[in-house]
């Protein structure tokens, strides 16, 4: 194995850890154990609350980022019906809470079918999205006023795996392309419901045909390494 020449790898992200926290934990592990810095890069990354596959790219596979970048992704998400996070999910507390009453499963089936296809998604002001040259959330902690304009993002499909009529949650399987936010789609199936909606988790389970299945985890990733045939000095 020869990081340098290249090596896709799926990593299982763990919870409350940044998609750059993951990936410099394992340019760490390969530049011990190689002893030499190697190249590493990430092919669309996880919000800190959400878990699941992370695709990483060592040398010079690190130029297929962008193929990679456009596969097809799959999402287990929990929503809170009722309620409504500045950031749509947990990284930020319940600011509002709405009715609930008028909420079926009959509803919410018929109502998903509408987020199928080509729809126009406005990201969440808690992203990276660029705005006049500023990350939004950059600008969202410091309390500035911006507007985020809607994108086109498509939706393969949408599965109600699970709803808790008392609790008010659901949980959702979304096939997606690139660009897609969760978040956006939680808030939108809120407003949709003439309700509000946040994540309570999210699990990227599938990018492309690699699935979370495959996936090594961090703490699986020392031995896993100790394993591979790899080539160790530099060539």
């Amino acid at each position: 194995m020869n990081f340098k020449e290249g090596v896709i790898l799926s990593i299982d992200k763990p919870y409350a850890m940044s998609s750059f926290g993951a990936l410099a934990h394992i340019r760490y592990l390969l530049t011990k154990k190689m002893r030499y810095k190697v190249k590493v890069g990430h092919a669309g990354t996880l919000d800190p609350l959400a878990t699941g596959v992370l695709i990483l790219c060592t040398g010079k596979k690190t130029k297929e980022i962008e193929t990679l970048q456009a596969h097809t992704k799959e999402y287990v998400a929990t929503l809170q019906l009722g309620a409504s996070t500045a950031s749509h999910d947990m990284e930020h507390p319940v600011d509002e809470v709405f009715p609930t009453e008028q909420i079926t499963r009959e509803r919410i089936e018929q109502m998903l079918t509408s987020f199928v296809g080509d729809v126009q998604q406005v990201p969440p002001v808690y992203s990276a999205v660029c705005v006049n040259g500023k990350r939004a959330y950059q600008l969202s902690r410091k309390g500035k006023d911006f507007e985020i304009k809607a994108k086109t993002v498509h939706i393969e499909e949408i599965e109600l795996l699970h709803f808790d009529e008392e609790m008010m949650q659901m949980s959702i399987r979304v096939v997606c392309g690139k660009g897609t936010y969760i978040r956006s789609l939680a808030r939108d199936i809120g407003e949709a419901l003439d309700s509000a909606a946040y994540l309570t988790s999210l699990c990227r389970t599938r990018v492309g045909d690699r699935s979370l299945q495959q996936c090594i985890t961090l703490e699986q990733f020392p031995k896993w390494l100790e394993q591979q045939d790899l080539e160790l000095l530099e060539q």
